[in-house]
């Protein structure tokens, strides 16, 4: 394609003598013109090169189905008993040592917040302490998956996204791409392994319920398929505007997520990431189709100074 490109531009050039300037490099149009071919030729192979979006299909994203798992997380109805949490430990074989978790680990995949409010909650709860659960928000576009190298995450269609720690070479780049801070490096594993909430895909698969869900007495976890557990909250808001702030946390956050969230509080002062809609893997993917033209033309700006270096000793020897 080079040599082609080349030929075309020499074409259209007339013949012209060497243009010569005291003290600097001297260079013939004719071949300042094969250089600008190359430069033309590196941004026409840009387009040969594969986007981040093209490349994602496959990195463990399956296509969504049309209404995949979720789970309901109703604030109000949490009275921070920490069930939810020992049960997810129980399920996934954790080492709970008899105390409920405080933190996202590689032994404990889900954990109950206490947050201290600076001013009571408005609502008719009113409490100056809310308990939150957290754990993976299981995104409709999670940035883990996109931004995984070896597929060690992956998005099932149903919902859940899950690890395979046979992939997983330890890299962390999930860590640092999720902006809900969920997966938890193993520092005590020589494999160095990420864990997460996996939704309990496998009880899922069983037709069972998630365990956390299972053992909450509270009735502050519901599962379901998340088009009926989105139409529940808003039914929810709507029959108790006074209970409930007007937002359902997970809905368009990041592109939507499966974990959704009800509060009397505003989600911000819970410590909540205030996101735009757009999914992340979209925002890195817009960046990364610039890497390929960037790449390539600084490619051709090396090739072309590594020409007119040598260029320049032939005349110094010469001289």
């Amino acid at each position: 394609m080079t040599s082609r490109v080349e030929d075309l531009v020499m074409d259209c050039a007339p013949a012209t003598p060497t243009v010569a300037v005291a003290g600097a490099v001297t260079l013939s149009r004719r071949e300042l013109l094969r250089g600008a071919a190359g430069g033309v030729t590196a941004l026409m192979l840009t387009s040969l090169v594969p986007t981040a979006a093209q490349a994602s299909e496959a990195t463990g994203t399956e296509s969504a189905a049309a209404d995949p798992n979720g789970i309901l997380i109703d604030l109000t109805r949490c009275s921070g008993c920490q069930q939810c949490a020992l049960a997810c430990q129980a399920s996934n074989g954790c080492q709970a040592n008899g105390a409920a978790p405080t933190g996202l680990s590689a032994d404990s995949y889900s954990y109950v917040q206490s947050i201290a409010l600076e001013e009571a909650a408005t609502g008719p709860v009113g409490a100056e302490t809310v308990t939150v659960k957290r754990q993976c928000m299981h995104c409709l576009h999670p940035a883990c998956v996109s931004a995984c190298t070896v597929g060690a995450l992956h998005k099932r269609a149903d919902g859940p996204v899950v690890y395979d720690a046979s992939k997983c070479i330890g890299c962390r780049y999930c860590q640092y791409a999720c902006p809900f801070g969920v997966p938890a490096f193993d520092w005590d594993n020589p494999l160095g392994l990420i864990h997460k909430c996996q939704m309990c895909a496998s009880r899922l698969d069983s037709g069972l319920l998630p365990a956390c869900v299972g053992a909450c007495p509270n009735g502050a976890l519901r599962a379901g398929s998340r088009t009926a557990l989105l139409a529940q909250a808003h039914g929810q808001i709507a029959s108790n505007p006074g209970r409930y702030v007007d937002h359902v946390y997970g809905e368009h956050e990041a592109g939507g997520t499966s974990v959704l969230y009800l509060s009397d509080v505003p989600f911000a002062r819970l410590g909540f990431p205030v996101l735009d809609t757009r999914p992340i893997p979209a925002e890195a993917e817009a960046m990364m189709r610039r890497t390929p033209m960037v790449a390539l033309g600084m490619a051709t700006l090396a090739t072309t100074l590594y020409y007119i270096t040598r260029l320049r000793r032939r005349e110094l020897a010469v001289a």
